[in-house]
């Protein structure tokens, strides 16, 4: 499934933000993994066989769903999962996320009539530091600055982060 329907799939799902009985944490959520290899299983225990391996910490996923202690995760491509809660982090990041992937997001200065100061390929993965429901400040290796927010997978269209 293309970035974009996700993007629009998670802002619907944000629209209807349900409170989760378990946490008592928003439902759906956008939360980032926290280990460098976390095992996603087909259901909710340890007994569920492994269906894949995320090898990238700090990758932003969505929470959808919550069983005790087990998260059911989307990313950013449409693949679902459980993983333990505690391989999750409430650190918000996000991968760039351009409608044209062939094209580079631009990074500004500032978030109104700023200045380019550098390019970002799609799937950049960056820490999200503030998003005006606009615009999103966002850091990395090398970069900090802001971009549409459009642009980003990992926050919610008109999300407000301070």
């Amino acid at each position: 499934m293309a970035v974009t329907a996700l993007t629009c799939l998670a802002s619907a799902a944000a629209a209807e933000t349900n409170v989760s009985p378990k946490s008592g944490l928003p439902l759906p959520r956008f939360v980032s993994l926290k280990p460098d290899r976390v095992n996603v299983r087909g259901g909710p225990t340890r007994d569920h066989e492994v269906t894949f391996v995320y090898t990238r910490a700090g990758l932003p996923v969505e929470i959808t769903a919550e069983s005790d202690n087990w998260r059911r995760i989307r990313d950013w491509e449409g693949s679902e999962g459980w993983v333990y809660h505690s391989l999750l982090s409430g650190r918000r990041t996000a991968l760039v996320a351009p409608k044209d992937k062939s094209q580079p997001v631009p990074l500004y200065d500032s978030d109104a009539n700023g200045t380019v100061v550098a390019e970002l390929q799609a799937g950049v993965q960056a820490l999200v530091k503030r998003c005006t429901g606009a615009w999103c400040r966002i850091t990395g290796p090398r970069f900090d600055g802001w971009v549409h927010q459009e642009q980003l997978w990992g926050v919610y269209a008109n999300e407000k982060i301070d």
